[in-house]
């Protein structure tokens, strides 16, 4: 496809990001937003685009996707407050999601940049929106998860869906994109794509067989790799896919997740990407002429994070940079080479051509049964309140999910018997798009998905001891979640 030429490029930088600090020995460094900065400003790159900075999140903007009583809980957590433990776990604030000072103005910040960046391309003032402190995929509802803890991404979708009837996510992070394909895992509205390393490494989701449910059916895209890849087998896979994405959902806006760590040499990652294989996606998606909101994500080897959102920031001007650095605030980092390219390693590409072609011909023959899909009717335009409640969230997760009560997502209840050894631990799961007082009921013990009951009846079995035979529903549980839960379910804390 032939690129259309210049677009226009709007730029969120909050000049207070790089201070904010998750604490000693944590990967993750909002330092190296700054250390981007600094480059595109040594580049020249600041004058080509409008800079803006963001407004910082509302509790309005927030509470679209987020709990109540979480945003309560960041806004008030501080280093200093002895913090209860058990609200700790609750909130799944780990050593990967610390409690820092200036954690929620933090939160508001990165959040705010991501929500003006999608207003930006609704008003169509932009063709081409980029926050680069965004793109925090794992957080959920109610808890934090790998670094994230606002999901800066859906709340930034959920503005893009207030003028675009369908607005396609792409995720490029070496880690899934569980965060959002939960989010939106039961609408067709938004279809979310990532290229993940899958398998024993966080999060552990993803799935190729994970495909969305209801209406969401075949509208989650999970293309799962090996360590090692390298561009030519990244690309192998990425663009005939994408290209099918793109004629089978015909996108009106593209979000698209940059996370740095699947390049070559990053810390935390085990992919061999080039700086120049990894923009090639920006290119590709950016030849489609299609409102485009990147984001940053993950990334822990500073530098190369630096280098790598200041030349895809080139890509999205159409500015092709010099290899040999310019001098700036933080060249001493990027020595002794002083280039805006790294040289990938020759660790080996575990990824055959023949497990690549099966991934290929599976999510094609997946993306084939969407073709004219979009055609069909759409509901009339939500308003906020509608998008909040039809894009609810398909929140399967760990124990604070199956503990709480929380309206419209997870209702829990264990079967017992007046003292009696438990038969079995139940979770009901509300299903918005079918209806409301409706879900689906698994059996988390037994690994058993046991079909769609009435909530009212649901709770009826459980208060009268017996267990549930039900008629099973279809549709696509992802069992990779379902795992998870399980052996929780099982080590008896529930």
């Amino acid at each position: 496809m032939a690129d259309a030429g210049k677009r226009r490029v709007c730029y969120y930088y909050e000049p207070e990001i790089g201070n904010y600090y998750y604490g000693q020995g944590n990967a993750m460094k909002p330092h190296r937003v700054r250390m981007t900065h600094s480059l595109l400003e040594g580049y020249g790159l600041l004058h080509r685009m409008r800079v803006l900075r963001p407004i910082p999140a509302s509790n309005r903007d927030l509470l679209r996707f987020h709990s109540d009583d979480y945003i309560a809980f960041l806004r008030s957590a501080t280093p200093d407050r002895h913090l209860d433990a058990d609200i700790l776990r609750r909130f799944n604030m780990s050593d990967d999601c610390p409690v820092f000072y200036g954690l929620f103005d933090y939160c508001q910040s990165y959040a705010g940049a991501s929500v003006c960046a999608a207003r930006e391309l609704n008003r169509g003032r932009a063709d081409i929106a980029i926050n680069w402190s965004g793109g925090l995929h794992h957080a959920k509802r109610s808890e934090a998860s790998g670094f994230c803890y606002v999901n800066d991404i859906v709340l930034a979708i959920l503005k893009l869906l207030e003028v675009h009837k369908r607005v396609l996510y792409v995720d490029i992070d070496i880690h899934h994109g569980d965060g959002v394909e939960e989010a939106f895992y039961l609408t067709d509205r938004v279809m979310t794509v990532s290229f993940h390393k899958f398998g024993d490494y966080f999060p552990g989701t993803g799935h190729i067989g994970d495909i969305g449910y209801g209406k969401g059916q075949h509208y989650a895209i999970n293309v799962p790799l090996d360590e090692g890849i390298d561009d030519e087998s990244y690309h192998y896979v990425f663009k005939p896919i994408m290209e099918k994405v793109m004629e089978a959902f015909r996108p009106d806006a593209v979000v698209l997740q940059c996370g740095a760590d699947s390049l070559s040499g990053d810390r935390l990652g085990c992919f061999n990407l080039s700086i120049k294989g990894h923009s090639d996606c920006i290119r590709y998606m950016r030849s489609f002429n299609v409102p485009l909101l990147l984001l940053g994500g993950g990334g822990y080897t500073l530098r190369n994070v630096a280098r790598c959102w200041c030349y895809e920031t080139g890509v999205a001007l159409g500015v092709e940079l010099d290899d040999e650095m310019p001098d700036h605030e933080y060249i001493g980092y990027f020595g002794p080479e002083f280039t805006i390219h790294a040289v990938p390693s020759n660790m080996e590409n575990k990824n055959s051509r023949r497990s690549l072609d099966a991934t290929k011909v599976k999510l094609l023959e997946t993306l084939s049964s969407l073709q004219h899909a979009p055609s069909v009717q759409f509901h009339e335009q939500p308003t906020s309140m509608d998008t909040d409640q039809a894009i609810s969230s398909f929140n399967f997760s760990f124990h604070k999910r199956i503990k709480e009560q929380i309206s419209s997502f997870l209702y829990p209840g264990e079967a017992s018997s007046h003292g009696q050894e438990r038969r079995g631990f139940y979770c009901f799961n509300s299903l918005p798009n079918i209806n409301g007082s409706e879900g689906l009921v698994f059996d988390l013990l037994n690994e058993k998905k046991i079909g769609v009951i009435e909530f009212d009846k649901f709770i009826h079995a459980l208060s009268v001891f017996r267990p549930l035979n039900l008629t099973l529903s279809s549709g696509n549980l992802p069992m990779s979640i379902l795992t998870k839960m399980t052996k929780f379910a099982r080590s008896g804390k529930v």
